[in-house]
């Protein structure tokens, strides 16, 4: 299958080139710092950011992709689910 895109950098406005399922843990991080967030069942997401700043989003609509850069996603204060992490 030809890419055209294969041999250009990805940047943070780039789309996603991979993605991985998300398993809350309050110690555990996610497998890699992503570039954005996919939540494909609504509820609130508390989340750390790459900087280590840890907030919660209320109310994240189904289907909602967070351009947000987090290591982890806690498993308290997290109601959403079926959650991937995009990179």
């Amino acid at each position: 299958m030809t890419d055209r895109f294969a041999s250009r950098h990805a940047t943070l406005t780039s789309p996603a080139y991979d993605g991985f399922p998300i398993t809350t843990s309050d110690a555990a991080p996610v497998l890699e710092v992503t570039r954005a967030i996919y939540v494909g069942i609504a509820g609130d997401l508390t989340a750390t950011f790459a900087s280590g700043e840890t907030v919660t989003f209320q109310n994240v609509a189904a289907g909602t992709i967070l351009p947000i850069r987090i290591s982890h996603v806690l498993a308290t204060g997290t109601t959403a689910d079926a959650l991937v992490g995009l990179i």
